[in-house]
């Protein structure tokens, strides 16, 4: 089982992965048959690449190629495949330099972050090829979560099932997999081989966790979440059938530990795919920037992270000490730049327009820009990215700066509501104390006031984000949560927010799916709407 992480559109890359990992498997694990992850030779998701006939044919070149290499092991590889009747979603089967068989993904799914009926023509046949005197079925990524392609392929006289993955992660997924394949054996009687992808693509984050599940149900074999190896899978032929021998099997991470992972996964990926030589974060002393702050310097190394202090006429004295510290505690280097001569230089300039009109919200947003203006020029002047801070529960109502605290070239935290902000942080103090106390103990503010904490604007986060979690994550309609208990002043008012917001949030940052219902190429709602579900409530 090939756990390997691929870069989307550097095919010639993956192929040389492909290449040396089937060497390996080979030579040093003695197998039968290697088998990669859907797409693999593309990475996934290639989106509109594939459009580009161009693309198509360096994919068909390398791939040729690629066969001509592989000897002495079958080789599955996950591809597009063009044909006179358009483009498949493909599993090549390779050995001895030729090319055995080829299946193409029969399910295709069109949903959430899936887009694949843009691109993919359906197939219509299963196959089943010999390896090593075994009738292998072949399916890909969502046959297996229906029964249809796996009912057919058993019938077929498939002994063995192979599926290769692109299997996001987001919470629960884990136990979805799990459940799906027990049902499909259970249908089936066959036992089936799972090989999920590894590594960050954009918003994406693939999780690995390549599995074996016997026919009786039971998981015989478990590769590494948040791991790239390649990792056997053994078989016993007897007269009884294929028999899977029990192997290793990797412990599923805890709820924080899973979400923390794929977090530092997500931004390394990003950066280093992406060729930035590090990052920059606005670090205010406040358990966003702190939790973004330790990420980065997880996934990078501190001597890749730049953290930059800026406070306002606003900040308390505390809130410098605790980022000082943070930075400190961590090994980052970090600058002091205050930000009241450039505040006092644009209310200068904005006099004559502000003349005889009171202070509001048009001066907090000012100081957001002025420290975006200031992260974004150092970001010009190194080249390193900056890490936006925001965080699920204020991008969903609104709560934060257009071109001011949303600025930046990544959100690592941006689908993670306040609430799990913080079990996040306790989590990665258990491992090693990086966050003082005070930044935990402190009401959360964005210090753009006097006095102001969040509770000022927002519902206690307790309330907001059981909320926010029911509207926007199970799609639950405003009399439907006034049903469940909450209140419906509050109920109609965060759902006026949610709607009204939308225009920011399709300028910001892309940033790490970790739920089942993200902002962004999850969720996608129009900006123009003259729906308003809580007048109809």
């Amino acid at each position: 089982m090939a756990q390997l992480n691929f870069l989307v559109g550097d095919i010639a890359g993956n192929a040389e992965k492909i290449s040396t990992a089937t060497a390996q498997a080979r030579d040093h694990l003695h197998a039968d048959l290697i088998v990669f992850p859907e797409l693999s030779l593309t990475g996934y998701p290639p989106e509109d690449l594939l459009l580009r006939p161009s693309f198509i044919r360096q994919a068909e070149s390398i791939l040729q190629h690629l066969c001509s290499e592989m000897h002495g092991i079958v080789t599955v590889v996950g591809c597009p495949l063009a044909t006179s009747k358009g483009l498949y979603n493909s599993a090549v089967v390779m050995g001895d330099g030729v090319i055995l068989a080829t299946y193409n993904k029969q399910l295709l799914p069109n949903y959430s972050v899936f887009d694949e009926k843009r691109y993919f023509l359906p197939g219509k046949e299963p196959l089943v090829v010999v390896v090593s005197g075994v009738h292998l079925g072949i399916t890909i990524c969502e046959d297996i979560w229906h029964p249809g392609p796996v009912v057919r392929v058993a019938k077929a006289g498939a002994q063995l099932l192979i599926n290769l993955n692109a299997s996001p992660y987001h919470i629960g997924k884990w136990d979805q997999r799990l459940e799906i394949l027990r049902q499909r054996v259970r249908e089936s009687n066959v036992p089936i081989v799972y090989v999920n992808l590894f590594g960050g693509q954009d918003e994406l984050v693939f999780d690995g966790g390549s599995l074996v599940i016997s026919p009786d149900g039971s998981l015989v074999r478990q590769a590494p979440f948040f791991s790239t190896g390649l990792y056997t899978a053994d078989f016993h032929i007897s007269e009884a059938g294929l028999i899977p021998i029990k192997g290793d099997i990797a412990e599923k991470p805890g709820f924080e530990q899973g979400i923390y992972q794929a977090l530092v996964l997500g931004v390394r990926d990003y950066v280093e795919k992406n060729g930035f030589p590090g990052v920059i974060i606005g670090l205010s002393g406040g358990i966003d920037s702190a939790l973004t702050l330790v990420i980065a310097v997880d996934a990078l190394g501190a001597q890749r992270v730049e953290a930059v202090l800026m406070p306002s006429r606003y900040t308390a004295d505390i809130s410098n000490v605790d980022a000082e510290l943070e930075a400190k505690i961590l090994g980052v280097k970090y600058h002091t730049l205050p930000i009241e001569p450039v505040f006092k230089s644009f209310l200068q300039t904005l006099k004559p327009v502000f003349a005889g009109l009171p202070q509001d919200i048009s001066e907090e947003n000012i100081q957001a820009r002025c420290r975006s203006l200031l992260l974004m020029a150092i970001s010009n002047k190194t080249g390193k990215m900056v890490l936006t801070t925001s965080n699920k529960s204020e991008t969903s109502v609104g709560y934060s700066t257009l071109y001011g605290d949303m600025a930046g070239g990544f959100a690592p935290i941006k689908d993670i509501l306040k609430t799990t902000i913080y079990r996040l942080a306790h989590y990665r103090n258990r491992l090693s104390p990086v966050i003082p106390q005070r930044v935990f103990d402190r009401p959360p503010s964005a210090e753009l006031r006097k006095n102001q904490t969040d509770r000022d604007s927002l519902p206690p986060y307790e309330i907001l984000d059981a909320i926010l979690h029911g509207y926007i994550e199970q799609d639950l309609s405003v009399n439907e949560l006034i049903s469940i208990g909450f209140d419906r002043g509050t109920v109609e008012r965060i759902a006026r927010l949610v709607s009204s917001n939308e225009y920011k949030r399709r300028q910001a940052a892309p940033g790490i799916k970790i739920t089942s219902r993200a902002f962004g190429r999850d969720r996608r709602y129009p900006i123009t709407s003259g729906y308003q579900e809580w007048i109809a409530a």
